[in-house]
């Protein structure tokens, strides 16, 4: 490696034996350099990745029901794992009792947050879905405090009084400023990150016995598949999913993003430190910001959406960060 021979070079002589005073250490730090770098580009490609498949979501749910988008979803990630399960399926794990935690996970995540968020995204667009969403950490953090009996510091405090004044900006109503999503539809994806936090938890205890976070995603995912086709199946007035819609692509675009972004994300919490990881994937919705008024141009930016995109994300960071 080139940092290895770094004191064979014929440098001049005034710097060869400064160059050969130093190199040991610098020896030591290029590798630390690279292998703390490599999780947290991961982390910021699991965060864009998550931004652009919630952008995606966005443009499928213009001729598509929310219910069907988060069927197509969950069924496209289902397939894409299951695609995998030749190079990453562990038959030892699969046969463990403890898969049966996965399993329960499955039953509400993807299958009940997927809907909440989607159901958001409709009402609230996705900046401020994504936004409101990315408050996992908080009560994952809340959870870990009643279940896990982790201590309340005084940054998960400050980031909870945060969030809850960001929360009270977005439901207050301004008689100029026209707003066209109800207040209870806040609910929507804060109830979806609250669900996704418990997931978490449990998903915690189980994989504490099958350390397999490729199996507890396929477990999850074709769980949740199954039970989503189902509803949509029994569904008053369901046609069937519209598989060969133009906008069904969207949602298969976005389960693509949403796969990538998972297998980054693991890899990255596998081979980084979670208090570098998890604040870095909830800049999500600072990408989805970007996305939407650059790119998509889905939605109109107002000064108190961006206020609030700009209060939580760091109050997230800094409760994931005490965690």
């Amino acid at each position: 490696q080139w940092y290895t021979i770094l004191p064979c070079v014929d440098w001049f002589d005034a710097s060869q034996n400064l160059l050969l005073k130093f190199s040991p250490p610098f020896e030591n730090c290029a590798p630390f350099v690279l292998e703390n770098l490599f999780p947290i580009l991961l982390s910021l490609l699991a965060a864009f990745l998550f931004a652009l498949g919630a952008m995606f979501q966005s443009m499928g749910l213009q001729h598509i029901d929310s219910k069907s988008g988060a069927a197509i979803t969950i069924s496209t990630s289902a397939i894409l794992f299951l695609l995998a399960a030749p190079f990453f399926l562990n038959l030892d794990h699969l046969m463990h009792p403890a898969v049966l935690i996965f399993v329960l996970v499955g039953c509400f995540r993807p299958a009940v947050s997927a809907n909440l968020a989607l159901a958001g995204m409709r009402f609230l667009g996705p900046t401020l879905s994504s936004t409101l969403t990315s408050t996992t950490p908080l009560f994952g953090v809340a959870l870990g405090i009643l279940c896990l009996g982790e201590v309340l510091t005084l940054p998960t405090a400050i980031g909870t009084i945060v969030i809850v004044l960001a929360v009270m900006i977005l439901a207050k109503k301004d008689d100029k400023i026209a707003t066209n999503w109800p207040i209870w539809a806040l609910a929507l994806p804060i109830g979806a990150a609250a669900i996704r936090a418990f997931a978490h938890v449990l998903t915690k205890i189980g994989m504490e016995e099958v350390p397999d976070a490729y199996l507890a995603g396929l477990v999850g995912f074709v769980v949740s598949a199954l039970i989503t086709l189902c509803i949509n199946k029994f569904r008053r007035g369901s046609s069937g999913l519209p598989w060969r819609s133009p906008s069904a692509r969207w949602f298969m675009a976005a389960s693509a993003c949403f796969s990538i972004a998972v297998i980054a994300l693991n890899t990255a919490l596998h081979q980084g430190q979670v208090v570098q990881i998890v604040p870095i994937v909830a800049a999500s919705p600072i990408f989805t910001l970007i996305l939407s008024v650059s790119i998509f141009r889905r939605e109109r930016i107002t000064k108190r959406i961006v206020l609030a995109v700009f209060m939580v994300v760091p109050a997230v960071a800094l409760i994931a960060s005490s965690s």
